[in-house]
């Protein structure tokens, strides 16, 4: 049995409350939109009252802020893990085969914020828009790294060129109330973007 005094202390009530309306508005956001994204139906989802939210945040855009800030380290994370089980020189390939994949063109609440939102965020906080802008840079190095001519100041510009399709495609494929124009929007950018296209 193990020591009480050892064990790590246990995350406070007040910091597992605030993670819960953080992942409760991360995932709000890219299912309603900011706009549609109320502080009352984020704290009745989340289980609590509406008159608490304030012992968590400064005001909305706070919250908006730090749930987009999470949507979008998730979202990195997942390519990063993408990209890290993918066979040498095929990463490009696997984050996009993930990223236009039916599962994340389905999954609006769970997928990338920037591909939900981007829409949005020209009308948002500072605050909002600078952890929607941290994100994307990420993405956009990340892609980089996995380049063939990575460490070329092309690496970066062919990196900043398929977020775009990856996402640009995203929001097509999501909006079209074709299922087949769907797919096909999504293969037609993963061949414009895999090795040999041009």
């Amino acid at each position: 049995m193990q020591n009480k005094s050892s064990r790590r202390p246990a995350t406070s009530r007040k910091e597992a409350t605030h993670e819960r309306i953080v992942e409760v508005a991360s995932r709000a956001i890219r299912r309603s939109g900011y706009g549609g994204t109320g502080v009352a139906d984020i704290m009745k989802e989340a289980g609590l009252t509406h008159g608490g939210f304030y012992a968590h945040f400064a005001s909305r855009d706070a919250l908006l802020a730090e749930a987009g800030d999470r949507a979008g380290a998730e979202s990195v994370a997942l390519a990063s893990r993408v990209a890290a089980a993918a066979p040498p020189g095929r990463s490009v390939q696997a984050i996009m085969k993930a990223y236009l994949s039916p599962e994340h063109i389905a999954a609006v609440e769970t997928g990338c914020p920037v591909s939900a939102l981007a829409c949005e965020m020209p009308r948002q906080a500072p605050e909002v828009r600078h952890a929607a802008t941290l994100h994307i840079k990420e993405m956009i190095d990340l892609l980089a790294r996995q380049m063939p001519d990575w460490g070329d100041a092309r690496a970066h510009e062919e990196a900043m060129a398929l977020l775009c399709a990856l996402i640009g495609t995203t929001m097509l494929a999501r909006a079209v109330d074709d299922p087949k124009l769907s797919a096909a929007l999504c293969a037609a950018t993963m061949k414009q973007f895999s090795p040999g296209a041009g």
